[in-house]
């Protein structure tokens, strides 16, 4: 299902059921329903409908019919009303005990309808817009007319309740576990009517059908069928009220998700409690988003779809990331624990596709960030305000649009929840004058607090002060006309050089200021050096008129104003300051205008740089990058919008990420156009002119306006554009010219490395004979090259193109001259948008915009394989190694302290095993990819005693390929590790590249494939720590390293030089005294058998 965003709640169905419940076990008689005893109904499986289709917006099916109410319930549903004027919810705790109390111990009551369900229908809107009835409050299935009339008292409203009645049972087991189960019986459309005012005569309904009381403010319409039905109070006066076509449906995603929040502090973490209620039958504290817990039907609800099988997942928009429930039920809830992120803030909840009484839950998005905080209400401080009579002023974080302030003519506000609560902003008293106090001309809200501009100067408010900046902050003291902020939401972007992105921009007549982060701020140019860097003549009179940040991450623009004589007429000319590039280009623009004109520009959400001005009457547009400009017409002469507004003037333009634009007039009067459009609609009258207010988004990306009342109190209401704008669309009979908009485009931002490249297909369906062809063009540097293909069918009187575009990069960075600036050259941001050539007001989507950076991805990192720091003890140590196993052969051992956090644990290896390191690929999603280019190893304490089993001739090499001794002799001014790299890489299996040499040295460069291993001395152990670095020039536009330890163990011992002088002293020593052992020994033996032998026969 697709994601309902609180749009799409308060655009509810008018054809919603409002459900009671009967006692339990209780069997209803003919004349109470009709229903007969028979099997209980099972769960439906998910319709089609679903998912949401890309082949036309489909109005989703029918929903089963809900019982008519009891007579006095219904007369209670009519009467009574909440405080802030909205319609009370049935009470859903008084029937559900009821229902307990009697149901225990009974039977289960079986049931079904009369009569089979009539077929489902589908309806195809082939302007693209799904009509449903459309509703100011977000969980009450109702839409709001409002018909204000200036001069007439109070404010009118018309407001429509959609109710379908069907006949059914609540069965109940024990322990107060209900199954309910629906008969499907679809009946008429019961719409609530009511007007406010005191001018009211009848109303007017269409015959198809009936109202119960045409003269009653406060009445009911059924209607047979859904469709478009046009309905019109009728008043006095000579002001005619306007009729509203309101287009009922209905669907079978009708249970919402409600989640609370729950911050912890103390990890950085987020709870998200989730359960599923019924907007019917929800508590008011549920429907006002103020509940803390389930109700007791939501609890209910909650465990039967639970029984059923659904679970909800907490999914990331931008990151793509999934949170599951991280543990079982507790009374009622799902819990989901997620890090606090600022760069992630959209979130949707989805389920599995379980139905329960036919119906489904549709999926819920809204925006969750890091808590942001608003200034504390300390007492004793006073209001700072905006001059007395002036219109609100305001300004939002562009990531998180409900964190907001608001400025008005008796107090300032802020607000991180849409204003559901908020605090008075109040400065410290004896800083300002009671006159500064009251002269606030505009504000902006940062991460360092709050910003006003007062006088001239500007002023900073933050948790722990209030101060005035100036000269100690780089900024000028006085004479400021200017401060802007950002208005889109980019969290990915990339910068080129290294520095930071700025948050807001100041400006004076002659001087233009950038401020940062922790209160940073820089003068960027003047207006002489501007004149000088555009050729202008210094005879010309140039000024800043105004500045504004672009739809670019990285641009902003300045207004210039441009005259000679600067006496009756003045041109408005524009320059884009890029702050990766620091390049000024001026544009192809220039307005002529009255020298007291003030244009106030506002880029739209687009790659090209597209934007509108607005005077006082007028709105002038700039599409396709300059080159289609004019003023946005209407039924008026030359555009002026006061004509059509009791001669009042524009007060504030709104735009959103959809392309719609909405424009206020001071008395509240809007009008209602999308990009490349150029002429608007003046919306049905809403607000009483006397009211100010504001158009914002809230959490959950919904318009609505911020009211602000002269007792210093603020309201917030939600605005049903897209109901509005389909009632005039209706009115006009306008259509959207193609039927379907499809793409495969599914993030905002791509990140494209060396080597890679990213393929694209958009589909747009179309009537014959419209002529839509799809578009698509970029924004940026051209680093990129772009093919596309168009294919094109034909059937049945409508026509399918679907185009297929391929970025892609083919630069070789391998033994070029310069790799560093090559490798800059082709580094870049390309903005790209895929839009139809065709487009209207009734057109969902417009265009679909998205990012493209070409360059070093800082997420990306490498790792080997088998390396943690889990598995040792965590401890760090000395070990010494010997001067004799140092590359520098120095003349001292060296004393190496091991960094356990930084080099890990080692792996432990036997001397005998070869190790082969598998180097990885990871990012901030996680592993990426095996590393299968080349790469080189070094220890990073100067170790030599390893080598590699390969040899440059076992390689391939034709060459001598490079060594660490090669390249550290050739490049002996730098450090080891910037001796070798991609940047100076040559192979050697080519005979012109290198020169002969001996290749039966060891082959020093790894990869994936080449099985070449690092081996160790077989005489001693040790602790290597190695480096490692990608050596492909064509891998990554990242200096991609890491490192890793090995330690070996076991060895031969290489015999010493003073043992083997020993042993061999020995040896000889024991060699000479056998020796002259021996001669004596020998001697006395010949002595013995000799000398005696002689003697002996002498004697004889």
């Amino acid at each position: 299902m697709a994601p309902a965003t609180r749009g799409e709640q308060t655009e509810a169905r008018a054809a919603r059921s409002a459900r009671t419940q009967r006692p339990c076990g209780r069997q209803p008689h003919a004349e109470e329903g009709g229903a007969r005893a028979g099997p209980a109904l099972r769960p439906s499986p998910a319709p089609r409908s679903a998912e949401p289709s890309q082949w036309g917006t489909m109005a989703a099916l029918r929903r089963p019919a809900a019982a008519a109410p009891r007579e006095e319930d219904a007369r209670a549903a009519a009467t009574a009303t909440t405080g802030d004027g909205r319609h009370a919810p049935p009470r859903p705790g008084a029937p559900l005990r009821e229902l307990c109390e009697r149901g225990r111990g009974q039977g289960l009551a079986r049931g079904s309808s009369d009569a089979p369900p009539p077929p489902v229908r589908q309806f195809f809107n082939p302007a693209g817009v799904e009509g449903r009835a459309g509703a100011s409050d977000r969980n009450s299935r109702h839409a709001t007319l409002r018909l204000p009339r200036i001069g007439h008292p109070g404010a009118r409203e018309a407001r429509a309740f959609g109710r379908r009645l069907t006949r059914r049972h609540v069965v109940l087991g024990g322990g107060c576990r209900a199954l309910v189960a629906y008969l499907l019986r679809l009946g008429p459309v019961e719409i609530k009517l009511e007007y406010e005012g005191t001018f009211f005569l009848e109303w007017s309904v269409p015959g198809a059908c009936s109202v119960k009381n045409k003269s009653l403010p406060k009445t009911e319409v059924r209607c047979s069928s859904p469709g478009i039905q046009i309905i019109k109070p009728v008043v006095t006066g000579p002001d005619l009220e306007e009729e509203r076509y309101l287009p009922v449906d209905s669907s079978h995603a009708c249970f919402l998700w409600y989640y609370k929040v729950l911050n912890l502090f103390h990890n950085l973490t987020q709870v998200v409690v989730i359960w599923i209620y019924d907007p019917e039958n929800a508590d008011a504290d549920e429907l006002l988003w103020s509940a803390n817990e389930p109700s007791l039907n939501s609890v209910i609800l909650s465990k039967q779809f639970a029984t059923l099988g659904q679970k909800p997942i907490l999914y990331t928009v931008l990151n793509k990331k999934v949170y599951f429930p991280h543990r079982k039920m507790k009374n009622g809830t799902w819990h989901i624990s997620l890090p606090m992120k600022r760069d992630d803030m959209l979130k949707v909840i989805k389920g599995n596709q379980v139905a329960f009484q036919d119906c489904f839950i549709a999926d819920f998005l809204f925006v969750l960030t890091s808590p942001l905080l608003t200034m504390p209400e300390i007492p004793g401080f006073l209001p700072i305000s905006s001059p007395r009579g002036s219109q609100l002023i305001a300004d939002s974080d562009a990531c998180v649009p409900s964190f907001t302030v608001v400025v008005a003519d008796m107090e300032t506000f802020q607000t991180n929840d849409s204003f559901h609560t908020w605090t008075r902003v109040r400065v410290p008293p004896n800083i300002l004058t009671s006159d500064e106090r009251h002269n606030v001309s505009d504000v902006n809200l940062s991460q360092d607090g709050i910003f006003f501009l007062i006088k001239g100067t500007l002023y900073l408010k933050s948790f722990h002060a209030f101060r005035r900046l100036g000269k100690p902050e780089d900024l000028p003291d006085g004479g400021i006309i200017g401060i802007a902020s950002r208005t889109w939401c980019w969290t990915k972007y990339l910068l080129k050089a290294k520095r930071k992105r700025s948050s807001m921009a100041i400006w004076t007549e002659n001087e233009f200021y950038l401020g940062y982060s922790s209160l940073k701020f820089v003068r960027i140019i003047t207006v002489n050096q501007l004149k000088i860097l555009l050729n202008i003549s210094p005879a010309v009179t140039v000024t800043i008129h105004n500045a504004e940040y672009t739809g670019h991450p990285l641009e902003l623009a300045l207004l210039l104003n441009y005259c000679i004589t600067c006496n009756v007429n003045k041109k408005i000319h524009l320059v884009i300051y890029n702050e990766d590039t620091n390049q000024w280009v001026y544009q192809d623009f220039a307005l002529d205008v009255t020298i007291d004109t003030f244009l106030t520009p506002h880029f739209v959400y687009s790659a090209m740089p597209e934007l509108i001005l607005w005077d006082k009457h007028r709105i002038y547009y700039c599409y396709n990058n300059f080159t289609d400009t004019g003023v946005v017409q209407i039924p008026t002469e030359f555009g002026n919008l006061s004509r059509l507004s009791h001669n009042s003037i524009i007060h504030h333009v709104f735009i959103d990420y959809f392309g719609n634009i909405l424009v206020k007039m001071e008395n509240n009067i809007m009008f209602y156009f999308k990009i490349n459009i150029r002429d608007a609609v003046k919306l049905h009258l809403w607000t009483n002119s006397s009211t100010k207010s504001l158009i914002s988004l809230n959490t959950f990306g919904q318009i609505y306006l911020i009211y602000v009342f002269e007792d210093g109190t603020i309201h917030p209401q939600e605005y049903p554009l897209k109901l509005e704008a389909q009632s005039i669309a209706f009115k006009t009979k306008e259509r959207c010219p193609y039927m379907v908009f499809h793409n495969n485009i599914l993030h905002v931002f791509y990140f494209l490395d060396k080597g890679q490249n990213l393929s694209i297909w958009a589909q747009v369906v179309y009537p014959e004979n419209t002529g839509v062809h799809i578009i698509v063009e970029s924004y940026g540097p051209k680093v990129l090259e772009i093919k596309d293909q168009v294919h094109y069918e034909s059937a049945l009187g409508y026509c399918t193109k679907t185009m297929t575009v391929t970025f892609s990069q083919n630069t070789n960075y391998e033994s070029v001259d310069d790799y560093f600036q090559l490798q800059h050259q082709n580094m870049g941001l390309l903005l790209v948008q895929v839009r139809p050539s065709g487009y209207s007001k009734t057109c969902q989507i417009s265009q679909k915009v998205f990012q493209i950076a070409v360059g070093c991805d800082a997420s990306k990192f490498i790792v080997v394989k088998g390396f943690n720091k889990k598995e040792c003890l965590r401890h760090d140590f000395f070990y010494i190694i010997e001067k004799s196993y140092l590359r520098d052969r120095p003349s001292k051992n060296l004393r190496v302290h091991y960094n356990w956090k930084k080099y890990g644990c080692p792996l432990r290896l036997d001397f005998r095993e070869k190790f082969h390191p598998l180097v990885q690929l990871y990012n901030e999603n996680g592993f990426v990819e095996d590393v299968e280019v080349n790469f080189i190893v070094w220890e990073i304490h100067g170790r030599d005693d390893y080598s590699f089993n390969n040899t440059m001739r076992k390689s391939g090499c034709l060459n001598e390929a490079q060594t660490w001794k090669s390249m550290t002799m050739l490049n002996k001014d730098l450090p080891l590790e910037e001796a070798w790299g991609p940047e100076n890489y040559k192979h050697c299996f080519s005979y012109t590249i290198g020169k002969p040499g001996d290749l039966n040295q060891p082959y020093e460069i790894i990869n994936k494939s080449n099985h070449n291993h690092l081996i160790w001395p077989v005489d001693h152990s040790g602790i290597y720590v190695f480096h490692v670095k990608i050596l492909d020039p064509n891998y990554s536009f990242c200096n991609l390293t890491t490192v890793f330890a090995i330690e070996t163990f076991g060895m031969i011992p290489r015999p010493s030089v003073y043992l083997v002088i020993s042993f061999l002293f020995l040896l000889m020593l024991l060699f000479f005294s056998i020796l002259v052992f021996s001669y004596f020994h020998y001697l006395r033996i010949y002595r013995k058998h000799i000398y005696e032998t002689f003697y002996k026969l002498e004697r004889k």
